[in-house]
């Protein structure tokens, strides 16, 4: 007997979907193709929750590029029998953006129309990381995914929407949040800017992104966000959401030499307005290459002193062997 997983959405704005691979539930970046990725902290990992009015049992899932997650009839490969998922916007909302959860334990199969189940691929290329809709005949718990609920749904707000409506809703991603406990995750909930005190705002950031040579054009004004946090590491975790990058130095630019440099000790009081520039781990650019180069020869005059004093070490007891001999043979 099959149990609606219904009470892991009903009350969620958001969420994100893990597979078994320790993977989540992907929107690509080109609009079209979804697939799993180990990045939790991006944009594309959250799908917004949307229930049909009349129909209890059935959820939409919507992507920040205003997309549904959609089960497709086109063959995943030729000859097998998965199915494309992918990200669409129909003219009118129909059965094929509508999943209907279905409750395993503390997990959920997410099934179609078609009584097919979301699956989560593993294996060479090009199944590894791939998302199809389909019945497996093995690999059961690859259709299973764990529920992280990211907002909770406004009670003021209905929950239902028509199936012939299609929304654009706009996420609030600067408002405050705290932190709650479901199955076993930390979970994440908005509140009202009318609720929150003024001077619980926090600080405003305007942020630049350089480019893979390390450029920034500072001509026109960064993107910014309210940061309610207080320290370095929440800072870098937000601009991570923020820009749906991982692996990033925050940096500020120094006033006298045009330079950039890391940032390494707390944020300025008083919650006053900051503007950073993050540096992805892979740019070539030269703020990246200092902080780099600065690492590495930082580690090699390390290792050349450890060098230097385990060299000194032997010398000393090669010599103190050499007279021990000489004084042997000299009394033999």
């Amino acid at each position: 007997m099959q149990h609606s997983g219904m009470e892991f959405f009903r009350k969620a704005k958001s969420v994100r979907l893990k597979s078994r691979h320790d993977k989540y539930l992907t929107a690509h970046s080109d609009e079209e193709t979804v697939i799993q990725d180990r990045s939790g902290s991006s944009k594309s990992v959250k799908w917004t929750v949307e229930f049909v009015e009349d129909v209890e049992s059935v959820v939409r899932l919507k992507r920040c590029y205003g997309k549904y997650l959609h089960a497709s009839d086109e063959e995943f490969l030729l000859g097998v029998t998965g199915r494309k998922v992918a990200q669409a916007l129909p003219r009118k909302l129909d059965s094929s953006v509508e999943w209907e959860p279905i409750r395993d334990v503390m997990q959920v199969k997410l099934k179609t129309r078609y009584g097919n189940f979301l699956r989560a691929n593993g294996g060479l290329p090009p199944w590894r990381n791939s998302i199809t809709h389909d019945i497996p005949n093995r690999h059961h718990d690859w259709i299973l995914w764990e529920v992280d609920v990211v907002e909770i749904r406004p009670e003021s707000l209905p929950p239902e929407v028509s199936r012939s409506e299609s929304l654009e809703e706009d996420e609030d991603f600067s408002s405050p949040a705290f932190n709650l406990r479901f199955p076993g995750h930390v979970l994440q909930s908005s509140a009202s800017h009318e609720d929150s005190p003024r001077k619980s705002e926090g600080r405003l950031i305007y942020y630049y992104v350089a480019d893979d040579d390390g450029n920034v054009d500072e001509a026109i004004e960064g993107p910014s966000f309210q940061f309610k946090g207080h320290g370095l590491e929440e800072l870098t975790q937000k601009l991570e959401e923020e820009t749906g990058l991982v692996d990033i130095i925050v940096c500020s630019r120094n006033i006298v030499t045009g330079k950039f440099y890391p940032l390494r000790l707390a944020l300025p009081p008083n919650n006053a307005t900051m503007n950073v520039v993050v540096i992805p781990a892979s740019s070539r650019g030269y703020g990246l290459d200092w902080l780099m180069i600065s690492c590495l020869l930082l580690q090699l005059l390390h290792d050349m002193i450890v060098t230097c004093k385990r060299t000194l070490r032997y010398m000393i007891l090669l010599e103190q062997r050499i007279r021990i001999n000489s004084y042997q043979i000299a009394e033999f």
